[in-house]
């Protein structure tokens, strides 16, 4: 069936004004100032968007899909994504990844779950490897990983400066670089390695040295928790101005209400960060820890992944960020990051991946993902198999 989506005002994310969008076969077909069609009801759905904002799905590149941790023990393992959160956050784009634990949560298990996130309805891909080396894989190489499995597009969550991390060293993060880059320039796909950064003493400095001894591109990473210490915060200023990408995460447990993504996006606004280097993460799904000062176990938390859209709405409706800006660190950023080049528009011959926000307290009304509706009027209509 058709759809036909009128009179919503449209941030692609770029404001373009009030449109007509028609959705054709699961892709944007038209986007005009109006759109008139001839034919049958049976064969179109009219929505009126009027008094609507609409904007492009969400695109989350951090979540721990088959769950996460535990790094308080077996019984903290945190549980797997289900259907519902991606529909209730405006996510249609997901990116999985394993954390600390590579070895009871292994690669087999996070491509088949992003293989049936996909079935569900959204989009979900995955990277290769954890926080650890050896980097564990499911070919044997992450370039073969890249290079092969469809849903595999680059390598990570690597860890660095932290306690947790095995302690790569700059000879062994630039060869897993060079192999993610490979096998994605083979292939057609991005090849991000996306780097856990811990609140230990090295900040970045292991990523600037493998960019500065070695031919590997800066643009090759993306650091994440970059909002997790303000000491850490003021280095990513740094890092970003040299060229790097950098990654803010919205659902982290923080003392400190100054490093929630929204103030730390407008703070980098402000220092002179480009936009297009900055993107939010929601680490759904990911185990919280909290550690004494002696790297003892205290505590727990789980990133949630509806925390993406509520970062960027503080961002537009605390911080006063345009909204344009503010959505491109969910949409065209990420798409563009890891060149996911479907996503993260509206634009004609993208797919169909749209979010309706009510106009006066812009809240999501209605979330459509490769043009099927996963939610309208708020009452979600698509949930996974076991929910």
């Amino acid at each position: 069936m058709l759809k036909l989506i009128k009179n919503g005002e449209v941030y692609s994310p770029d404001y373009i004004g009030k449109k007509d969008i028609l959705i054709c076969d699961g892709k944007i077909g038209v986007v005009s100032d109006h759109i008139s069609i001839d034919i049958q009801e049976d064969y179109i759905e009219v929505v009126d968007a009027s008094e609507k904002i609409i904007i492009p799905g969400l695109i989350d590149g951090h979540v721990h899909i088959t769950g996460g941790g535990g790094e308080g023990s077996f019984r903290t393992r945190t549980p797997e994504l289900m259907l519902s959160d991606c529909v209730l956050g405006g996510v249609t784009t997901v990116v999985g990844l394993l954390g600390t634990d590579g070895t009871a949560r292994t690669m087999e298990n996070l491509v088949a779950k992003a293989k049936g996130l996909t079935e569900e309805g959204i989009s979900c891909y995955c990277v290769s490897g954890n926080y650890h080396f050896p980097v564990k894989t499911l070919t044997g190489s992450v370039e073969k990983d890249v290079m092969f499995i469809q849903e595999i597009i680059g390598a990570g969550e690597i860890a660095i400066s932290d306690h947790r991390s095995s302690q790569p060293t700059e000879e062994e993060l630039a060869k897993l670089a060079s192999e993610s880059r490979i096998g994605a320039l083979l292939s057609g796909k991005g090849g991000i390695v996306i780097v856990h950064v811990g609140n230990g003493p090295g900040k970045l400095d292991l990523l600037e040295q493998v960019v500065q001894k070695t031919d590997v591109p800066i643009k090759q990473f993306l650091p994440t928790h970059i909002n997790r210490t303000e000491e850490l915060l003021e280095a990513g200023v740094y890092y970003a101005k040299k060229g790097g990408y950098i990654d803010l995460t919205t659902s982290s447990v923080q003392k400190n209400a100054k490093l929630s993504s929204s103030k730390c996006l407008k703070y980098l606004l402000e220092e002179g960060v480009s936009i297009e280097q900055i993107t939010f993460t929601s680490d759904g799904q990911g185990s919280l820890p909290k550690f004494d000062d002696n790297g003892d176990f205290i505590g727990l938390g789980v990133g949630r992944l509806t925390s993406l859209f509520q970062e960027i709405r503080n961002a537009i409706v605390v911080e006063g960020i345009p909204i344009e800006k503010a959505l491109k660190v969910a949409t065209s950023n990420p798409a563009s990051i890891l060149k996911l080049l479907s996503k993260g528009r509206i634009k004609e011959g993208l797919d169909g991946d749209i979010v309706m926000l009510s106009k006066d307290n812009f809240s999501i009304e209605a979330v459509m993902a490769k043009g099927n509706w996963m939610m309208k009027e708020k009452e979600v209509l698509m949930k996974g198999t076991f929910e």
